[in-house]
């Protein structure tokens, strides 16, 4: 409460006649001094009893170790590392890894969620018993004991490097993970990357003003053919231009293994898959419970203005079902990022296992734990940021 307000309230009460430890204003604001001083003495208290139990036993406290050698390799990094770089890089490799699951794990789940979740309020009785069993599974099995389940299935069922599943061309599937081509990089591809970007702005420019277009006139814009076209034809035109370098680095097979390419590790497929599946049964409910939500009789406008089954979703009821299924929907994503923490249970180079490593070599537990837990409140509040953002851009606004 300002300090003018207090004086102002004071004042009043002794006017009035009525001491001022009586007046619930000033009452109030003293018992809430009082929580937040007791809640300061506690936690200096903890510090301080802790500070001076780890000075008894010798224990050293700080930061110093993340800048001494680590001494210990890390199977999977998107980085370069050695077992000769710090405990800092080390721990930057651990969440690498992790935001890297997580990412391509929401984008997965998302899918597969959306799919599933229509699938549920299909007219077809097989397709929607088999979402609904679907369903039922991955959201009732825990998901340590799926994570189980899939990383069995990468290492024990799939077939030895010698008789390794080729899906697709250049693309090799075996218990040694996933191996796929990738392009070699080439100075020519800068400046398309660089024209490239530069459309992607183009064509949200594009969509902006067809949308202002479309308030103004009433008439809906074509969206989607002029947008890949501000998209991909001047990249195309650059890369054509600058003699179309496209050399691929194809796996091949060696005398014990494939090498070239870019390959995913088998803890990294089962990790993926897990966390994948398993959040995907919650999405898809989310999914066809914001549908169901949406009055039935929007679909029946639809429907008696001549729009399929497919327009009428995609124009009619997404639209309105987002703004329902985006609030839980976010609360799964950071589920999954969180449970990411399970892949230390497959051996998966993870955050959580990159810490833990690098806390039974130094013995400063209470450092690396609050490291770890400072990073993944920061991604959870990072996800929620830009959730609630996109949830406010997509409500309604009365006008």
């Amino acid at each position: 409460m300002p300090r003018e307000g207090l004086d102002r309230t004071t004042a009043r009460a002794a006017s009035s006649g009525v001491v001022w430890w009586r007046n619930p204003t000033i009452r109030g604001v003293l018992a809430q001094a009082l929580v937040v001083v007791l809640l300061l003495a506690v936690v200096w208290y903890l510090v301080h009893n802790t500070l001076t139990n780890l000075n008894e036993r010798s224990i050293r406290t700080g930061f110093s170790f993340l800048d001494q050698e680590a001494g210990f390799a890390i199977g999977e990094s998107l980085i370069a590392f050695a077992p000769t770089d710090t405990y800092g890089r080390a721990l930057l490799v651990g969440l690498l890894n992790t935001l890297r699951v997580s990412i391509i794990g929401i984008v997965l789940a998302t899918l597969i969620g959306v799919v599933v979740g229509i699938a549920r309020l299909s007219s077809n009785w097989l397709v929607a018993r088999l979402a609904s069993v679907y369903v039922e599974v991955t959201r009732n099995i825990p998901l340590l004991l799926q994570l189980f389940f899939w990383y069995t299935i990468v290492t024990q069922l799939l077939p030895a490097v010698r008789e390794a599943l080729e899906p697709l061309p250049g693309v090799v599937l075996s218990k040694s993970g996933l191996q796929f081509p990738i392009i070699v990089g080439d100075p020519a591809h800068l400046p398309v990357l660089g024209v490239l970007a530069l459309s992607v702005v183009a064509a949200f420019v594009y969509r902006h003003r067809a949308y202002r277009r479309q308030l103004e006139t009433g008439q809906e814009p074509r969206l989607l053919l002029p947008m890949l076209a501000i998209i991909c034809l001047p990249a195309l035109a650059v890369f054509l231009v600058t003699g179309a370098p496209l050399d691929l680095d194809v796996p091949e097979f060696t005398r014990f293994n494939y090498r070239g390419g870019a390959s995913v590790t088998p803890e990294f497929l089962a990790l993926l898959l897990g966390l994948s599946i398993y959040t995907a049964g919650f999405i898809a409910e989310i999914v066809r419970s914001g549908i169901l939500a949406v009055p039935w009789g929007q679909t029946e406008a639809a429907a008696a203005l001549g729009f399929r089954r497919s327009l009428q979703l995609r124009l009619i009821v997404l639209p309105q079902a987002l703004r329902i299924i985006v609030p839980p929907t976010t609360s799964n994503y950071l589920n999954l990022t969180k449970n990411s923490s399970l892949a230390v249970a497959i051996g998966y180079p993870d955050l959580v296992s990159v810490g833990n490593t690098t806390l039974n070599q130094t013995g400063q537990a209470i450092e690396c734990i609050s490291i770890m837990m400072a990073i993944y409140l920061t991604i959870s509040l990072l996800i929620s940021a830009f959730m609630n953002w996109y949830n406010r851009r997509i409500a309604l606004v009365e006008r």
